[in-house]
């Protein structure tokens, strides 16, 4: 093992404590407003949302290939990986943050375009990270791990528990899930990832200080994406170790 792997192997130990961390008490009353919130709604107002949420991010999640580079399959170490890595989401975080202070500018109409654009980003930036550790995105269980990737980003921490351990043992567990995308838990998708953006993303929309919230929160959310991107793949790279597929299967940095 490499001085680099053994320092990953420690930062990677670091995030999983973070992921099984029990929601705190502010975790959990913030979590109880929200939901007290979400019951308010009509339920028709939850379809919509949840449908137009579905078909923009089955758009992204199909189209994005097309604009995103061949996987990484490659001699690379897993070093050598995970700088392209750091230098994509760089470029991500300073486009995001670019789109955001331009939406943010220009009052509610942009400032509401800004979802869709800011997803889109999201969702290439994953893809890109998924290519350089080696991992086909053509294929259809890759792309759910990237919907897990960004889940365990933007939910809270209680669903975040429940994500976290769908995704370890991931080669395993996903030959048990569905084959249909229409399967997937587009609901609890749409809610959890609302409510996480919700406050700062409505901030965006007051007038004078629309641009700079929409350049600095487009930049922490993408910095954050990106951070859980690295380490969710790095958790794959070190159950295939132990495996002793390590060097053999592909994105293992070898």
């Amino acid at each position: 093992m490499t001085p680099y792997e053994d320092a990953v192997l420690r930062e990677l130990a670091t995030w999983r404590q973070k992921m099984t961390r029990r929601p705190s008490t502010m975790n959990r009353l913030s979590k109880n407003l929200q939901t007290r919130l979400n019951r308010i709604i009509p339920e028709k107002i939850h379809q919509a949302i949840t449908a137009t949420i579905k078909q923009m991010t089955r758009a992204v999640l199909f189209g994005a290939e097309f604009l995103t580079r061949e996987p990484v399959l490659h001699h690379l170490s897993l070093e050598e990986r995970e700088e392209r890595v750091r230098d994509r989401i760089a470029f991500y975080k300073t486009a995001g943050a670019a789109e955001g202070g331009v939406t943010g500018a220009g009052g509610i109409l942009l400032g509401l375009a800004d979802f869709p654009l800011l997803l889109a980003l999201k969702m290439k930036l994953l893809f890109e990270i998924a290519g350089i550790y080696g991992y086909p995105i053509n294929e259809y269980k890759e792309r759910l791990y990237i919907m897990h990737i960004f889940q365990l980003a933007f939910s809270s921490q209680e669903r975040r528990l429940a994500v976290y351990e769908q995704m370890t043992h991931w080669q395993a567990k996903s030959q048990l899930l569905p084959n249909d995308i229409n399967q997937f838990d587009w609901r609890t998708f749409q809610q959890e990832y609302r409510d996480y953006i919700d406050l700062a993303k409505m901030a965006q929309l007051i007038p004078g200080i629309g641009a700079a919230v929409g350049l600095v929160v487009n930049y922490r959310l993408l910095d954050a994406l990106g951070k859980t991107a690295m380490n969710a793949y790095r958790m794959r790279w070190a159950e295939a170790r132990e495996i002793g597929q390590g060097g053999k299967g592909r994105g293992h940095g070898a």
